[in-house]
């Protein structure tokens, strides 16, 4: 059944629409999403090829670098300070910490390594810290990522400069549904962050979730809204709602599995060179589901036991996973690559 509390959180939304120019209006989307499912997915396994000739899997992993206690109401969040779920509030993580679950990562494969803190936007005192911490994991050799909630101005340039490679900042859903779920925090909030980064010369990991109750014109005008951001993420991960007891969305009724890997399809096809990555759910998918993910033009999985404070699948699962699939990881395509021949 329905969880009603969803209710509680909406309010009207501002229309936030895309450019007259457009490059996917939303009908456009939502008639990839209308497709037959055999010729959807024939259509975004071959934009996968054109673009992904490697067909590698890049593995990602996430740290949760500051755990619960966040200020704001988002419906599907246990770290929110206001639900109780469990989640306790805990202090910023060290720095040899942060680096000890780094190396481990890399060992087990991860290029990409991502810290995740539960704030509404970091403040200056912070700062220094997550600096040090860009610092230390780029110089392991990893790609960096951070998500820290929303930027102020000069934010995203110090991370520039410390490393960092990514940042993620997600806008969750469409437009005409964000209201549903968040109420703290507006959407243009999310736009105006992610305009920062840009501005700073970082690369942008934008997505969102699926799964809490929306249409699927929704589920389009989410898609739409990541592939005309001018240049649209060079990463997309796509979440699958995991419901956790206490949060409003909890007892929400399961999206179908198929309306899923549609949904990694259209992502795929709008925005054709992105990373498009599977995100938190995945421990409930089951192998078959993520195939077709896979199938559909899914080529990032975030790689570990947890993800923040949900569960993921285990690191020896996914590699039995991959290896029955055939898939290569991006660290094993890099290692292959042939090296370039020195000119001095």
């Amino acid at each position: 059944m329905t969880n009603m509390n969803t209710v509680a959180l909406h309010r009207p939304t501002a229309a936030i629409k895309p450019p007259e120019n457009a490059t996917w209006p939303l009908a456009d989307v939502l008639a990839l999403f209308d497709l037959p499912f055999t010729e959807l997915m024939h259509r975004a396994s071959t934009a996968h090829r054109l673009n992904f000739p490697d067909g590698d899997v890049e593995l990602a992993t996430l740290l949760s670098i500051k755990t619960g206690g966040c200020e704001e109401d988002c419906g599907y969040c246990p770290q929110a300070a206001r639900y109780d779920t469990g989640v306790e509030a805990k202090k910023l993580l060290d720095i040899d910490t942060v680096l000890d679950a780094a190396r481990a990562a890399k060992a087990s494969g991860a290029t990409r390594f991502c810290m995740g803190a539960a704030w509404r936007s970091p403040k200056e005192r912070d700062m220094d810290k997550v600096e040090t911490m860009v610092r230390e994991v780029k110089a392991l050799g990893m790609e960096t990522c951070a998500t820290l909630g929303m930027l102020e101005a000069g934010q995203a340039e110090q991370l520039k400069r410390a490393g960092l490679d990514y940042y993620n900042h997600n806008i969750d859903t469409a437009p005409d549904f964000y209201n549903n779920v968040i109420s703290t925090r507006e959407y243009q909030d999310r736009l105006d962050t992610l305009g920062r980064v840009r501005e700073a010369g970082l690369k942008v990991c934008c997505g969102g979730i699926v799964g809490m109750g929306e249409t699927r014109e929704q589920r389009a005008g989410l898609i739409a809204q990541l592939a005309n951001l001018n240049p649209y993420p060079e990463s997309v991960p796509v979440n699958h709602l995991v419901q956790v007891a206490g949060t409003p969305l909890h007892g929400m009724d399961k999206l179908d599995p198929i309306e899923f890997v549609r949904t990694i399809a259209v992502a795929r096809i709008t925005m054709p060179q992105a990373r498009v990555r599977l995100s938190a759910g995945r421990r409930e998918m089951g192998e078959a589901v993520q195939a077709m993910c896979f199938m559909a033009g899914a080529n990032s999985i975030f790689y570990g036991d947890k993800l923040l404070t949900t569960e993921n699948p285990e690191a020896d699962d996914d590699r039995v996973l991959l290896e029955k699939l055939g898939l290569k990881t991006r660290a094993a395509t890099l290692e292959s690559a042939p090296k370039e021949a020195c000119s001095c």
